[in-house]
């Protein structure tokens, strides 16, 4: 961990950023792995468990989103710009304080989707046998949150002292569990019951908590640049986590309340054009692993270096970062644009359905080059604790997406409007995260002993 501190405030930009972004791509690559294989094995159950998992999916994404983007992103930005500052106390008392913010979320998902799930999922449209399947889901799942946000969190600790590697074997190890375990839970392999749709609820709580001990086995017991145990009170730490996450949650509830916008609007056209948008925006599986791995690693890296008062390395991290996505994203992106069937012809579909998403493919594929890059900004901008900005382009997205899908049911335009908006909107996260780096958040030198006197 000496070295990689070393190795971010000194080493080569690219290279520092290859080495650490490989682990954490490959750990997003094994959570995708998960959504396929949960979707798998519920299937075998037949249509009505399908549906209900499709119901609390939505909520177990955002909570994800939430804690390993908002909260977690926002906990690694105050720890690692404390520690780049050389200021230890600062930064365990700030690993306290996102332990305790972690629970008291995962406090308000239990309450919601323990207590509450059948009201929501009624409001959804769910009914007989399809809301009590999800019911019987979200119990479980919500019940055990504090282990999911627990993970997400004592992982952004462990990227804040620039550990990588520790948190990537554990949740890639965690990953292949769950997936065994909730095909055995679910399907009744190698003897065990069959729990049904609970079975990959329970397989996630059960992998969950053990990958939480172990992570807090490790930062207790094997490191020793930071402590985890229990601190005052204080506004000062609570406030400097809290106002970079306050902005990653409404940063990531405007995601994903664009794609329900879009979602709804594409279902206006009809089955056929619905499947094929879903077919084609599958493209994120493979693309938002990338944005992951690269993305969490700029939050450590500019956070150490803003901390350390190295603003132009942390921009220089920030621009390389983002180059990289752009590129890798960028050719993924344009090879399926110009040859759509190497992507669809993986999925079985009736022509309608294809030809709709071919259409998705060929106007939306060339932008999401720019959604790359400036997810990337955005997860750069956490480092820095200030993400005023880069919300705001966020929230200008979904209102530019909003308004362009409401005018397209409105006035009847055809379903490539709907498609221009999402390109649109994809331009505006590139080009606007781009211009928030000509900002003076990223001129003026951050002094982080500032900051902890105001």
């Amino acid at each position: 961990m000496k070295n990689n501190l070393d190795l971010i405030l000194n080493g080569p930009v690219l290279k520092m950023i290859c080495k650490l972004s490989l682990p954490n791509s490959i750990t997003g690559i094994s959570m995708v792995l998960i959504v396929i294989s949960d979707a798998y094995f519920v299937s075998k159950l037949g249509n009505v468990s399908l549906a209900s998992l499709a119901l609390v999916f939505p909520f177990i994404t955002l909570m994800q989103m939430m804690s390993a983007g908002a909260i977690g992103g926002a906990s690694t930005s105050s720890i690692s710009r404390f520690l780049g500052a050389n200021l230890i106390e600062s930064a365990n008392s700030a690993i306290w304080h996102a332990v305790l913010i972690g629970i008291s979320m995962s406090i308000i998902y239990s309450v919601i989707f323990v207590l509450f799930p059948k009201y929501i999922f009624m409001s959804m449209g769910a009914d007989n046998d399809v809301l009590e399947g999800a019911i019987d889901f979200s119990q479980i799942a919500f019940g055990g949150a504090v282990f999911t946000w627990l993970l997400y969190i004592l992982s952004a600790v462990l990227r804040a002292i620039g550990e990588f590697v520790i948190p990537a074997i554990v949740q890639i190890s965690g990953c292949f569990l769950q997936i065994v375990l909730a095909g055995a839970l679910t399907l009744g392999w190698f003897g065990f019951p069959n729990f049904g749709i609970m079975g990959p609820a329970i397989a996630m709580i059960v992998s969950h908590f053990i990958m939480v001990f172990y992570l807090y086995f490790y930062i207790k017991f094997k490191q020793n640049i930071v402590k985890l145990c229990p601190y005052p009170l204080n506004k000062e730490s609570f406030f400097d986590i809290m106002k970079v996450g306050i902005g990653g949650l409404i940063n990531s509830t405007t995601i994903a309340g664009t794609v329900g916008v879009v979602t709804a609007t594409v279902s206006y056209y009809g089955v056929d054009a619905l499947a094929g948008y879903g077919l084609g925006s599958r493209l994120e599986i493979i693309i938002t692993p990338l944005v992951f791995g690269i993305g969490s690693v700029l939050t450590a890296t500019v956070g150490i270096n803003a901390g350390a008062n190295q603003i132009n390395r942390a921009r220089n991290i920030a621009w390389v970062g983002a180059i990289i996505s752009f590129l890798l994203v960028g050719i993924i992106s344009g090879i399926v644009s110009f040859y759509p069937e190497l992507w669809l012809d993986n999925f079985q579909t009736n022509f309608l359905s294809k030809q709709s998403a071919i259409l998705y493919l060929i106007i939306v594929g060339p932008f999401y080059c720019f959604f790359a890059a400036g997810q990337t900004l955005y997860f750069a901008s956490q480092g820095t604790g200030k993400i005023f900005y880069p919300v705001l382009v966020g929230v200008i997205r979904f209102l530019s997406v909003s308004i362009i899908c409401y005018l397209a049911i409105k006035f009847s335009w055809s379903i490539n409007s709907i498609f221009y908006a999402v390109s649109f909107g994809l331009g505006i996260t590139g080009i606007g995260l781009g211009l928030c780096m000509l900002g003076r958040d990223w001129k003026s030198e951050i002094n982080q002993k500032k900051t902890l006197n105001t």
